[in-house]
């Protein structure tokens, strides 16, 4: 693999050709003696010192080898080649703990598989089956020696260990909220929320029987209320959203606009409004409640984003509901149930996936945070309501 790095100066590049001569000869003493009288009168060569590790190695100095990767990580500490090298002497010398350590540095610098040569990409294959057997082991070393203190946890904080433990072992990716707008702070980061925090999610969810009956209606009286989800004009630099925009693959029946019910549309879905006007809905002047049928097409996927406000949580109801539909938000990847809400923030990244061959319909809806007490939701209103007047955004643009 070609690495981009300063053209060697002529007597450097000199000694290196003669070195490497010496090398496929099999005169690694000699090629070693070429190397280090060159950096002897130059140090700075990242190439001399890569190759003398390499001589140095096959000549069984071990030491002097991990010297001379120290000299090239001097001069260039991300280099992948050195590190690569780095964690296969190690490997190499039965240092497994620290191998797997090393090669886990290495890996975050690699190219593309496809830009490697074969020799580079078997190192990288035994590098990640390095990496992979030593966090499974140390996982297992992990949990077997944390049982004691999980067992007497309740469900939730056993969940949040697990997550500990997995985001330790780097097998986890640290997901974060990444609201694109309001980001109200002290609360977590919380992927799907447990149901026990929410007293109303049986009742909510006892009602879909009557909801089921009211999209039915709807999809055969008015299939034209459905509009397309994403509406951007067509200028906007939002190319995640290229394929979908303005598309009725991912269509909505909304029920509020500017955060006020539409009557019309209400009225056509009674027990659909009575279950979610029983919710804490976010209420926040011109710009929610929200609450929707959401429609995703066959072969359907809504690409991975985040929502606009952290202080509001998300709810989702499956309706209709075919196989090979999923959901991910963070690390969690779930599948829906008809009749099964849960609750999730969305401002951390999530994605929607509809592989079957029928559509998927589930109700949205929003939710405060039940983090967030109700003088303090009063007081982002104002906070938002002031910033919307100040900007002159006009209003109805949801959160």
């Amino acid at each position: 693999m070609r690495q981009n790095v300063p053209r060697m100066n002529p007597d450097a590049a000199s000694a290196n050709r003669a070195a490497l001569q010496a090398m496929a000869a099999g005169n690694m003493t000699a090629a070693r003696s070429l190397l280090e009288d060159a950096l002897a009168r130059g140090r700075g060569d990242l190439r001399l010192w890569l190759n003398l590790a390499v001589v140095r190695r096959q000549l069984r100095d071990f030491e002097g080898a991990f010297a001379a990767l120290r000299e090239a990580l001097s001069l260039d500490n991300r280099n992948f080649t050195a590190l690569l090298m780095q964690a296969a002497l190690l490997d190499g010398l039965g240092r497994t703990k620290e191998a797997a350590v090393a090669y886990g540095i290495a890996l975050v610098q690699a190219p593309p598989d496809e830009a490697l040569d074969a020799p580079t990409r078997q190192a990288v294959a035994r590098a990640r089956e390095v990496q992979a057997k030593h966090q499974a082991e140390l996982g297992a070393w992990i949990r077997e020696r944390a049982a004691g203190a999980a067992d007497p946890l309740p469900r939730d904080a056993r969940q949040r260990l697990e997550t500990f433990i997995d985001t330790t072992l780097r097998v986890r990716r640290r997901f974060r909220q990444e609201p694109m707008e309001y980001s109200y702070p002290g609360l977590p980061d919380i992927e799907f929320y447990d149901r026990g925090e929410f007293p109303w999610i049986e009742e909510f969810e006892a009602a879909t029987p009557g909801i089921q009956r009211d999209l039915a209606r709807i999809l055969a009286e008015d299939e034209a209320g459905f509009s397309p989800y994403i509406r951007y004009d067509d200028h906007l630099p939002l190319d995640q959203w290229r394929e979908l925009n303005k598309n009725p693959r991912w269509s909505a029946f909304h029920f509020y606009d500017r955060g006020r019910e539409i009557p019309e549309r209400c009225a056509r879905a009674p027990e659909t409004m009575a279950a979610v006007r029983r919710l804490p809905q976010a209420v926040v002047d011109e710009r929610s409640p929200t609450a929707m049928y959401s429609v995703l097409k066959p072969k359907t996927r809504i690409p991975p984003h985040t929502g606009i406000a952290n202080f509001r949580l998300v709810v989702h109801l499956p309706l209709v509901l075919p196989g090979r539909c999923g959901f991910r938000v963070g690390n969690e990847t779930r599948e829906w149930r008809i009749g099964e809400a849960w609750v999730f923030d969305d401002t951390i990244e999530h994605e929607a996936w509809n592989d079957s061959d029928e559509t998927r319909i589930i109700l949205i809806c929003d939710i405060w945070s039940p983090r967030i007490p109700p003088e303090e939701r009063e007081a982002i209103r104002a906070v938002i309501a002031a910033t919307d007047a100040w900007r002159g955004i006009p209003p109805g643009t949801q959160i």
